[in-house]
């Protein structure tokens, strides 16, 4: 910087003396050394470069970037309207305004994402996320075309393994808020069957497509109910569709009329809840337990809680890591023990008993002296699980490496963000 400077001081010289006769350029030039030699102006001179440089290492001011969320519905999925509210929550966290988040609902999973994603960037978006899995190939896409915009891929597995560092993905701990939501519905099970209403623990589950982070869900659901009725079996209905209130209403009537009481669903609609009060109505006993916003609505008697992600945990973090120009990690995920997920409100229908569970269990997930997945609480084909691969490196969805199991425990979304837990365990039986 003072190299800098000295040249800006010689320009300063030669514009002095053009024109100037010889005396004068002589005078000028006698003027200029004083200056420069005087230990004031060398000081001056010194504190100038330096707040110059430390001007120049600093992140934008928070009204000089914007910021792009892509969305694969609108508020009228549960799933999205919890990542608007979590942005939301990060825009009221951070003093953001309005004019600085631009949404873009309905954005299939498709080419039409990546056309987004570069319009959000053309529109001069800092940092862009999607909400999506569909979303993450054409986000990466984008990515590599604009190196000096972020993009985050919400619920993305494969951001560590991009050649370029503008990406990330991030998730919360879903499963631990599912295991939850699966004792409240072991908790009213329990209740049933000593009552001699409920012979049969027959529960249902209505999941969007068999990918890691639904089996996982599931999984720990299932594990949840398991604690407090541990001959509960389990059959699972895929829909195929993250949101199709038809197809998820269907997919429960199916598994209401198999026998399940309790119908739990990763799908985004309220169309199984729906359906699950629609027919206790009619007369059957059976219980719903949702996911991303309490079913209350819809299910005032049928729905128990739902399992939900605070996204504006994860939102607020990694916005604010980059406003203040810090390195953004490529996985970030939160669970109970920073907030990042919880259960909805408790159901009049819930059993005696069942908040005071409630608390117990998410304070041991909280202090971590209860682990989801501790692999002594279930089998695969009757046998122990003491090994298992997390991490498919290569795209052929075999996963390869990353030793997911430490010392009995089943370490989710630790490797990465995105859930990996993929094992199809005793006692749950997919339909199709």
């Amino acid at each position: 910087m003072k190299k800098t400077f000295a040249i800006m001081i010689a320009l300063v010289l030669v514009l002095a003396m053009v024109g100037c006769t010889a005396e004068q350029a002589a005078q000028v030039q006698q003027a200029a050394e004083q200056v420069a030699n005087d230990p004031a102006v060398q000081e001056a001179v010194n504190e100038a470069a330096a707040a110059i440089e430390a001007a120049a290492g600093e992140a934008p001011a928070a009204d000089a970037f914007k910021i792009g969320v892509i969305l694969v519905h609108d508020e009228n999925s549960g799933y999205d309207l919890a990542h608007i509210e979590g942005m939301q929550a990060a825009q009221a966290t951070l003093g953001l305004t309005d004019d600085q988040i631009i949404y873009k609902y309905n954005i299939e999973e498709t080419e039409m994402c990546y056309d987004t994603a570069v319009d959000l960037a053309e529109q001069g978006c800092n940092i862009i996320f999607s909400d999506s899995y569909g979303h993450q190939s054409h986000m990466m896409q984008a990515a590599a075309e604009y190196p000096d915009v972020f993009f985050v891929a919400c619920t993305g597995d494969t951001a560590a393994l991009q050649a370029n560092k503008n990406v990330a993905n991030m998730f919360p701990f879903t499963f631990e808020s599912r295991y939850v939501s699966g004792v409240v519905a072991g908790m009213k099970l329990k209740e049933l069957m000593d009552a001699g209403t409920v012979t049969d623990p027959y529960i249902g589950y209505v999941g969007a497509f068999p990918y890691a982070e639904v089996v996982s869900g599931y999984t720990a659901f299932f594990l949840g109910i398991r604690s407090i009725v541990p001959e509960a079996h389990m059959d699972v209905q895929f829909t195929n569709s993250w949101y199709d209130p038809i197809a998820e209403a269907e997919a429960a009537n199916a598994l209401i009329s198999k026998g399940c009481v309790i119908i739990g669903q990763h799908a985004d609609s309220t169309g199984a809840p729906s359906a699950v009060q629609a027919a206790q109505d009619a007369g059957k006993v059976v219980y719903s337990v949702g996911y991303n916003v309490s079913m209350l609505a819809v299910a005032p008697t049928a729905a128990l809680t739902s399992a939900q992600n605070n996204w504006g945990a994860l939102y607020t973090p990694m916005i604010d890591m980059y406003m203040k120009g810090e390195t953004l990690p490529t996985d970030l995920a939160k669970g109970y023990a920073d907030g990042g997920v919880m259960i909805s409100e408790l159901g009049a229908s819930c059993a005696p008993g069942t908040a005071e569970k409630v608390a117990e269990v998410e304070a041991a997930l909280k202090d971590g002296s209860l682990n989801v997945f501790d692999c002594s609480t279930f089998t695969v084909a009757g046998e122990a699980v003491t090994t298992y691969l997390g991490l498919d490196t290569d795209g052929d969805w075999v996963n390869d490496t990353g030793e997911a199991i430490a010392d009995g425990v089943f370490e989710e979304s630790v490797l990465r963000s995105a859930p990996y837990f993929a094992m199809d365990i005793d006692g749950i039986t997919k339909l199709n």
